[in-house]
C-alpha cells in the first residue's frame, strides 16, 4: 500500500519539506485548504521533487469550474502527470461565512462541479467544441485564444472528497475517485460508505470507481509518544465530533449523544472538556493508533482489500521523518488485497 501524506508548513518551506518527505519514503503529497493557499505549495514541490501531488481538498463552491481546471491543467503539466484534483464541498458556516459563498443543495452543485471541469479539460484535451450548460454554471465560451491544447500527460482525474449518503452516491457517480473523508470508523465504511457507492456505481450505470481512504493518526514508538499523539488526536475528533454533519459516524458507534454535547462545548470554547469527552476507546475506533508497525496492519485490516494507497494525518503532535518512514515501509510490505484480522473492534 503506498502513503500520501500532507505537505503542511508555510509555503516559503514546501520545495525543502516536499524533498525531506520524499527521501523518507512516501509516494504522495497533498495539500489541505486551511492557513494558506491549497494549489501554490503543489507548485513549488512539482518543481523539487518527482512524486504524486494532490489537493485534498481544493473547496470547490466558491471558485469557478474554469479556475480549477486552470489550476489542474498546469499542475498536471508541472508534476509530470502526476497531479489528481481533490475536491470537497466544506459545511454551510465555513462557505457563507469564511469564504463569502452561497450555500444550496450542495450534492447537487458539487455533482454539476465535477461534471463542468471535466467538461472543460476534455474539451482541451481533444480539441471539441465546449457546451456545459448546468443548473448553477455554464461554460460555452472558449476562443482558441484561451485553449491551452492537448496536455502532454494526459487529463488529470477529478476526485470528490464526501462523508454522508448523498455526497459520496454523488461522487462514485461521476466523480474519477473518492476520497473517504478521515472521520470515520471501520464500522462506518463498510456499512455507510460502501452501500452509497455502489448505489451510485449503480445510478450511473459504472462498475467501480478508485477509493483514496484517509486515516488520523496517532502514532508513537514510546509511552510518552504515544500519549502525545493520542492527545492530539484527541482535539481533532472533538472538533470533528461537534460538526452535526458528522454525527453519522458516531451514530454508528452508538456514540451520537457526544455530537451535542461537543457542539455545545464548541460554542463555549472550552476546548478541555471536549477533549476529554473523547475517550481512549473512541480514539481508537475513530483513529488508527500505535507504533509504525502497528499502524500499518491496522490501515491494512480497514483498507487493503479497498484501495491500494491511503492518506495520514499526523495532527497535533510531533513526528519524526524517520517514523513516517517506517509507517511507509511498513505499508509497502503489506500484501494487496488481505487486511490483517488483527484489532478488531
Amino acid at each position: 500500500m503506498l502513503l500520501d501524506v500532507q505537505l503542511d508548513g508555510r509555503p516559503e518551506d514546501a520545495a525543502s519539506r516536499a524533498r525531506a518527505l520524499v527521501a523518507a519514503g512516501v509516494d504522495g503529497l497533498f495539500t489541505f485548504e486551511g492557513p494558506h493557499d491549497v494549489f501554490l505549495p503543489l507548485v513549488t514541490a512539482a518543481g523539487a521533487v518527482e512524486t504524486d501531488l494532490m489537493t485534498n481538498v481544493a473547496i470547490a463552491l466558491p471558485r469557478s469550474p474554469l479556475h480549477l481546471a486552470h489550476a489542474a491543467y498546469d499542475l498536471q503539466v508541472l508534476g509530470r502527470g502526476r497531479f489528481r484534483l481533490g475536491l470537497g464541498s466544506q459545511i454551510r458556516p465555513h462557505i457563507e461565512h469564511r469564504y463569502g459563498g452561497t450555500w444550496d443543495r450542495p450534492a447537487a452543485r458539487m455533482r454539476e462541479t465535477v461534471l463542468a471541469v471535466q467538461a472543460i479539460l476534455a474539451s482541451w484535451q481533444d480539441g471539441s467544441r465546449l457546451d456545459f450548460r448546468g443548473e448553477f454554471t455554464r461554460h460555452t465560451l472558449m476562443p482558441p485564444t484561451f485553449v491551452p491544447g492537448p496536455n502532454p500527460y494526459g487529463v488529470p482525474p477529478v476526485l470528490l472528497g464526501a462523508l454522508g449518503p448523498v455526497m459520496t452516491r454523488t461522487a462514485a457517480e461521476v466523480a474519477d475517485g473518492l476520497l473517504v473523508m478521515p472521520f470515520h470508523s471501520h464500522r462506518h465504511v463498510r456499512e455507510r460508505t460502501l452501500p452509497a457507492v455502489a448505489e451510485g456505481l449503480a445510478r450511473a450505470g459504472r462498475t467501480e470507481i478508485p477509493l483514496y481512504p484517509q486515516a488520523i493518526v496517532a502514532m508513537g514508538e514510546t509511552e510518552e509518544e504515544l500519549a502525545a499523539a493520542m492527545g492530539g488526536v484527541r482535539m481533532l475528533l472533538a472538533f470533528y465530533g461537534s460538526t452535526p454533519a458528522y454525527r453519522p459516524v458516531l451514530d454508528v458507534e452508538g456514540r451520537g449523544d457526544l455530537q451535542p454535547e461537543l457542539n455545545a462545548l464548541s460554542k463555549a470554547g472550552d476546548v478541555a472538556a471536549m477533549s476529554a469527552l473523547v475517550d481512549d476507546t473512541l480514539v481508537r475506533t475513530l483513529a488508527v493508533v500505535g507504533t509504525p508497525a502497528e499502524c500499518a496492519t491496522e490501515i491494512g485490516r480497514r483498507f487493503g482489500d479497498l484501495a491500494d494507497r491511503v492518506c495520514c494525518y499526523f495532527p497535533g503532535y510531533p513526528v519524526t521523518d524517520a517514523q513516517i518512514g517506517a509507517l511507509a515501509d511498513a505499508l509497502h510490505a503489506l500484501v494487496p488485497g488481505t487486511p490483517s484480522d488483527a484489532g478488531h473492534e
